[in-house]
């Protein structure tokens, strides 16, 4: 099995430490304020100029003035703040962002991060994210664990331009949970029904398994059969 969009999204959720500031990229990053449980604060960020965001506004609750980096219609929680550009990239710049959410095409073992492409691509430009990536001390990676075509998306070294190097410290894929250290890629957890053979065969990088390497705790409507991808 592997974990779908929203499964990715409440592993992370799960991970956040209660009264972190968190911003979340776009993709499957604007999810995770979806997962917050009531008995966790968590005080999530958005680059175009929010802070206390929360979940995602649903359908016929929008209010156009409320959008995130994704232009997707948001929440504001109790006590949110609504600022400027360069208000929201101070925080960012100056060490005020404990995690970053990120999505990625491509993340190195040493923790380099590809997450755009040169004009004229399908991706967007790289945007906020080298802000991210460079300012918060905790670059959290979410993605699928293989492209559409099949291969790898966690590489030895990156093939495309990179957003930043040795920035990533976690990873969260559909199929795996994996830290970067400074020894290596080290797997952490693996999706139900799947073994580390089955994770480091869809990896490039090499990895170490956790000696205290497990499945993960998600609930089943999160779980897709590998090819609904």
């Amino acid at each position: 099995m592997s974990l779908t969009r929203e499964g990715i999204a409440y592993r992370v959720a799960s991970e956040l430490p209660d009264g972190s500031y968190v911003n979340l990229g776009i993709g499957i990053p604007t999810l995770v304020s979806s997962f917050i449980g009531p008995n966790k604060e968590v005080f999530f960020h958005s680059e175009n100029g929010i802070l206390g965001m929360g979940p995602l506004a649903q359908p016929g609750h929008e209010d156009p003035d409320l959008v995130n980096a994704g232009k997707q219609y948001v929440t504001l929680l109790p006590g949110a703040s609504v600022f400027d550009h360069p208000t929201s990239f101070s925080m960012i710049r100056g060490g005020h962002v404990d995690y970053a959410v990120l999505g990625a095409l491509e993340v190195a073992a040493n923790g380099d991060l590809a997450n755009w492409r040169t004009p004229g691509e399908k991706v967007p430009g790289v945007g906020g994210a080298m802000d991210l990536a460079f300012g918060v001390r905790n670059v959290i990676v979410t993605m699928t664990h293989i492209t559409n075509k099949g291969k790898p998306k966690i590489l030895s070294k990156c093939t495309l331009p990179l957003t930043a190097p040795h920035c990533v410290t976690h990873i969260f894929t559909d199929m795996a949970v994996i830290d970067v250290t400074p020894e290596g890629l080290v797997l952490r957890e693996v999706a139900p029904g799947l073994d580390p053979k089955t994770i480091q065969s869809h990896t490039e990088a090499p990895l170490r398994v956790s000696p205290n390497c497990k499945e993960m705790n998600v609930p089943a409507n999160f779980l897709a059969a590998p090819a609904a991808r």
